[in-house]
């Protein structure tokens, strides 16, 4: 059975609006299953498709993107050294892989404007400057951004679909769940949270009877991929970019989760991190979320670049990356994390799947802290905070995020009492049951994508 995502309807959508206008950019960290769902789109949705993968295009269909000026020679080329009959306006083009070869990103323009087919290209990195310097970059295009499985797509796949629209109901008559199936959504969800969205870690974790080291194993060649870009990241800064990589654990296990420069050097400052936390979020592999310093007039306004935390993009590979392969070889951490015995780490975990499910929304993160002067340390912290993206009537959404079932509002209380005139609602994610309370909204995970997105 294959993973359904989402975006394949978004794609199919652009198909039937664009008429041939612009070509699709889909951009994702890589193994997210990008390729897949593309060649998908072209086996099913049109009379042929061509998929040209530019880490394994051989000389003669690069060298057609030297001249453009005759389109006609440029397409025999392709159908001839693909062995596939391209259709007019029944044909796709995909470019696959595109940022190794910027050359093709360019001919976009004359490819769209000849007008005979339909182009999707495929590509992480894709802002990075090395990748766009010494070409023009198409305004024919139109990006669209692809994410590691959420936590519907993951449920569908384990034919958990009767449980998911018994959420979807509960959410809409705004009340809890059954308290039997509140627990099999929780074990589901945290299910997803060591797994992972990853398409291939899913597969063999289905495949070998809901195995978490057969998952493993997969995620942790997934990391040493992520590595292997990273070394051929800028030499300026790819170190850089590693020690903030293998330092995500560290940092989100402390109180504040936030990235301490000194801890990779001494004197470690901001200004010299810019490009490498850039390089981590543009390719996907992170969630980079900055502190907000008045919610009240706009988030990206007020944007503190030198105060930031970074997430996992995949929390499965968050898992994987903060402990060893010993440590999980044996199931047994897997096991204490699912029935709630392991206290280290676990707000860690919640805190990063909460970051995930957010950004897959299509919203960048943000968060929120008051230092008292008094007190000298925090008294108001905030994990995240999205706005309604009003422009007339703008309102902010604080969510906290509780990995235990016993807690603490205080933040909360004091965050409304300041920026009470500006709340829309106020959302605490934890484990127990759904409850409304006036403006107060306390989901469990499992629920937190009812409140923004569609059904699979």
């Amino acid at each position: 059975m294959e993973i359904k995502r989402k975006i394949y309807k978004k794609i199919v959508e652009w198909k039937e609006k664009n008429n041939g206008s612009k070509a699709l950019l889909i951009e994702g960290a890589r193994r997210i299953g990008k390729s897949t769902v593309v060649e998908e789109i072209g086996k099913n949705e049109y009379k042929s498709y061509i998929l040209i993968d530019f880490n394994k295009a051989n000389r003669k269909t690069k060298e057609a993107f030297d001249d453009l000026d005759n389109l006609d020679v440029f397409f025999n080329t392709l159908q001839l050294e693909y062995n596939k009959r391209l259709y007019k306006r029944e044909s796709l083009i995909i470019f696959d892989e595109v940022q190794k070869f910027p050359k093709a990103r360019e001919a976009i323009k004359y490819l769209v404007q000849d007008g005979r087919y339909d182009y999707i290209e495929t590509g992480s990195l894709i802002s990075i400057k090395e990748n766009v310097e010494d070409i023009t970059i198409p305004s024919e295009e139109k990006k669209m951004k692809m994410y590691p499985l959420d936590f519907e797509e993951f449920a569908c796949y384990l034919n958990e679909d009767i449980l998911l629209e018994y959420i979807k109901e509960c959410y809409e008559k705004q009340i809890p769940l059954d308290n039997d199936y509140h627990k099999k959504a929780m074990r589901l969800f945290k299910e997803y949270m060591l797994v992972g969205g990853m398409p291939k870690v899913v597969l063999e974790y289905a495949k070998n009877g809901k195995d978490f080291y057969a998952a493993d194993i997969e995620k942790r060649d997934i990391l040493q991929l992520y590595r292997d870009d990273i070394k051929k990241a800028n030499r300026k800064y790819n170190l850089k970019v590693s020690a903030l990589f293998e330092n995500i654990p560290g940092y989100l296990s402390t109180h504040e989760k936030r990235i301490i420069l000194n801890q990779i050097e001494d004197d470690g400052r901001f200004n010299n991190y810019i490009d490498p936390i850039f390089w981590l979020e543009d390719s996907m592999i992170c969630n980079v979320c900055y502190r907000c310093n008045d919610p009240s007039v706009g988030l990206a306004l007020n944007k503190n670049d030198s105060y930031a935390k970074c997430y996992m993009g995949d929390t499965g590979l968050l898992v994987s990356l903060a402990f060893s392969e010993n440590e999980l070889s044996d199931n047994e951490l897997y096991k204490q994390i699912m029935n709630d015995k392991l206290s280290l780490n676990k707000g860690m975990l919640y805190e990063n799947a909460i970051s995930q499910i957010i950004t897959s929304m299509g919203r960048k993160l943000y968060f929120y802290t008051r230092y008292s002067e008094e007190k000298h340390r925090n008294d108001i912290e905030i994990d995240f905070i999205i706005s309604n993206e009003s422009k007339t009537n703008y309102k902010i959404n604080p969510i906290e995020v509780k990995s235990s079932k016993n807690y603490s509002t205080s933040s909360l209380i004091e965050f409304s009492k300041i920026y009470k005139k500006k709340i829309d609602r106020q959302i605490i994610v934890h484990p127990k049951n759904f409850k409304k309370d006036g403006n107060v909204i306390k989901v469990p995970p499992y629920m937190l994508y009812m409140l923004f997105s569609k059904s699979c």
